[in-house]
């Protein structure tokens, strides 16, 4: 441990010398020069297709069909399969497992293994259900919540809320699906480390239908687009949207700030993800329902307070999703803003999550599948329902929003810019926080918390999806492991204190990028997920019998 701090810090106090040069607008040439990719990457990868007047990502559209292909085939899992996520993440069915025994094996120090956790990793995995169910929402949970629900009001209306939750509705088979096949391909060490993951489903999988080359070379673009994105989008935009929002409330200047913010970030994050997925497990497991906690527990004392208006609020937005408010013009529009954020929101399709719940200690693939469709009904069914409530509970009566914003302003969803009546900007979390303020006030404080929370959360759970896509493409090795988490870290130093706009606009469409070889995969290898199930449930019939 000691030798890898040393490491870090070799590597990351010469960035002092970086923020000096920030100041005189290093990060700006590199962006200038770096824009012009990113805006052809961001374009490829957000390609449209014009319906009905309106240009559809084909992304988007890929993933909404692949989720409605998969809750018919699979008889709507999540309302059918709901109970039975709920009874085995508490452990219902953990008699099943064959986890009434612990093995005496080797500590693997280096991964984090610890005595008491071990339980036959070199059959069962290194974590539980609840544990694996953490760290992914941990890495979907976010600035997406917080923002993303405010941009699709602005944009589409309180009825975009009703696209959201229906896209997280079906996103649940989705994950399902490629949760359940991280668990069936994973590859097990000798020393009971997990590696798991789309890398694995698409060369192993697709090897078994008779496309080996195929299999491989989508695995490989599949880890070297989540490499990219581990060190953007999950890391660099979280650790700079961290420093923004403690900058911003606590009125911090200086060049040096966000290198120092950014510092003590990656010494917090590197003590984590230094010591494996047990770790990050043993941590997610303890802050997500902590930071969810304080999130929810600040919006239902909104909903709560304003219970008088509640049939009012779903009233809008129900009847806002089939005739939409002015700006959009459409119900297509409308539920294209909805289904776009609750996508970047829940990341269903993208596989992300599959490589967290691939370690879950399970005998049944399927049993980790069931347990993975809780995660897009937490993010999007629940918590972006919640910050819809409190944004349209702000303009009930119709006069906020006016000296707010419009609906329908010409904002950015994808940078989380609305306009003020009086045409000055705000950001997607200034709503959001100014709609909190309105009932308690000096909220900002806490949504602070909660965004560094999210942001440190998001950072590790994202650390390990890198770190598995790149042992996939430069080996098992201990130097290869160091070397990624060097320079990972090194990103959350610089995503803190440099403005690398477009750097981190590259590595977000990498996010999306990974939804084209991993529904491929999903589409070739979806029998081989009925079959778990089906083995699933027999197991906890002959168990009650």
């Amino acid at each position: 441990m000691k030798k890898y701090l040393l490491s870090l810090f070799t590597i990351i106090l010469p960035l002092l010398s970086f923020a000096q040069e920030a100041e005189k607008g290093l990060d700006e040439k590199i962006n200038d020069a770096f824009m012009p990719i990113a805006v052809w990457w961001e374009g490829l990868v957000l390609t449209t297709v014009p319906i009905t007047g309106y240009n559809v990502p084909f992304v988007v559209i890929l993933l909404v069909v692949g989720a409605l292909f998969f809750t018919f085939y699979f008889k709507i899992p999540s309302i059918t399969r709901f109970p039975l996520a709920i009874n085995t993440v508490r452990g219902k069915y953990d008699e099943l497992e064959g986890h009434g025994i612990e093995e005496k094996v080797a500590v693997n120090i280096v991964d984090g293994d610890l005595p008491d956790t071990i339980r036959d990793e070199s059959q069962e995995g290194e974590v539980t259900h609840f544990q694996a169910l953490a760290t992914a929402v941990s890495g979907t949970v976010g600035l997406g919540n917080i923002a993303g629900v405010a941009v699709a009001i602005a944009l589409g209306g309180p009825g975009a809320t009703f696209w959201m939750i229906v896209c997280g509705l079906i996103g649940m088979a989705t994950k399902f699906v490629e949760c359940t096949l991280g668990v069936k391909y994973r590859d097990v060490g000798e020393d009971g480390t997990v590696y798991g993951g789309p890398m694995y489903y698409l060369s192993k999988g697709l090897q078994e239908r008779g496309f080996s080359v195929i299999g491989k070379v989508l695995a490989v673009l599949f880890a070297i687009l989540c490499v990219g994105a581990s060190f953007g989008g999950g890391n660099a935009f979280q650790s700079n949207q961290a420093a923004v929002q403690l900058s911003s409330l606590f009125n911090l200047e200086g060049g040096a700030t966000g290198l120092i913010i950014g510092f003590v970030l990656a010494i917090l994050v590197g003590i984590v993800i230094i010591g494996g997925i047990k770790r990050i497990a043993k941590i997610t497991e303890k802050i997500v329902p902590f930071m969810a906690g304080i999130y929810v527990l600040a919006a239902l004392i909104i909903i709560f307070a304003n219970i008088n208006h509640i049939g009012d609020a779903f009233g809008l937005i129900f009847s806002g999703a089939f005739t939409p408010m002015a700006g959009l013009g459409g119900l297509v529009g409308v539920l294209i803003v909805g289904f776009q954020r609750a996508a970047f929101s829940n990341e269903a399709g993208a596989g992300s999550a599959a490589i967290a719940h691939s370690a879950v200690k399970t005998k049944y693939p399927a049993s980790e599948g069931v347990v993975a469709l809780l995660e897009p009904f937490i993010d999007t069914v629940v918590i972006c329902t919640m910050t819809a409530l409190v944004i349209i509970f702000f303009n009930i009566d119709g006069t906020n929003m006016q000296s707010v914003f419009q609906y329908g302003a010409a904002g950015d969803s994808s940078s989380s810019v609305l306009l003020n009546a009086d045409g000055s900007s705000v950001g997607g979390v200034d709503l959001t926080s100014m709609a909190f303020d309105s009932v308690i006030p000096g909220f900002s404080y806490i949504l602070t918390i909660a965004i560094v929370l999210f942001a440190f959360s998001t950072m590790i759970s994202w650390s390990y999806y890198g770190l598995q896509s790149w042992k996939y493409l430069f080996g098992k090795g201990k130097t290869a492991d160091l070397v990624y988490k060097v320079l990972f870290l090194l990103f959350v130093v610089i995503g803190a204190a440099a403005t690398l706009d477009a750097v981190i606009k590259f590595s977000d469409a990498m996010i999306l990028a990974l939804v084209f070889p991993n529904m491929i995969g999903l589409f070739f290898l979806f029998p081989k997920v009925k079959e778990e199930m089906n083995k699933y449930q027999e197991a906890i019939k002959a168990n009650k019998e």
